[in-house]
């Protein structure tokens, strides 16, 4: 799994929920295909990726579902805020990312979008479906891990 770092200033959305509703299983950075409406939107940061998703369609990767609110100054030439956006990826990862998500239960969901060089990027991340028990069971575990450093902070003062 690819490790990004981004400094918190650049990012402009992210999907709080991917980590909750899915186990991420790989990381990818992606390019997006933008109009210029779209590149102030998120700049503005206007834009909502909780429910987006990604699929591959004639050999291509598509964003869908994510809201990018129309641009106040933009007039006739605003874009659909819910149109399908092409993501910029070599092709041998897309045909990776094709063959992963062949697996019932697997999806591509983008974990967050930001500013790179003055390019927005997209982390997807390629990740499989969480049951409930699974979730119950990640929220349980990060209560024990606060309050173990809870009690050893108290213990080492």
């Amino acid at each position: 799994m690819k490790k990004h770092s981004q400094k918190a200033a650049n990012v402009m959305a992210t999907n709080k929920k991917a980590r909750h509703n899915y186990n991420i299983l790989e990381t990818y950075e992606a390019g997006i295909v933008l109009t210029g409406t779209e590149i102030k939107s998120i700049r503005a940061g206007r834009m909502n990726i909780k429910d987006g998703f990604a699929q591959i369609h004639n050999g291509e990767l598509l964003l869908s579902n994510v809201h990018i609110s129309p641009y106040d100054q933009g007039n006739q030439f605003n874009h659909d805020p819910l149109r399908n956006r092409k993501l910029l990826l070599h092709k041998r990862e897309i045909n990776k990312i094709a063959g992963q998500i062949q697996k019932k239960g697997v999806t591509v969901v983008p974990l967050k979008v930001y500013l790179k060089h003055g390019f927005a990027k997209v982390l997807l991340g390629v990740a499989e479906g969480k049951k409930l028990y699974d979730k119950r069971e990640t929220l349980k575990r990060r209560d024990q891990e606060r309050e173990i450093r809870r009690h050893l902070k108290n213990v080492l003062r």
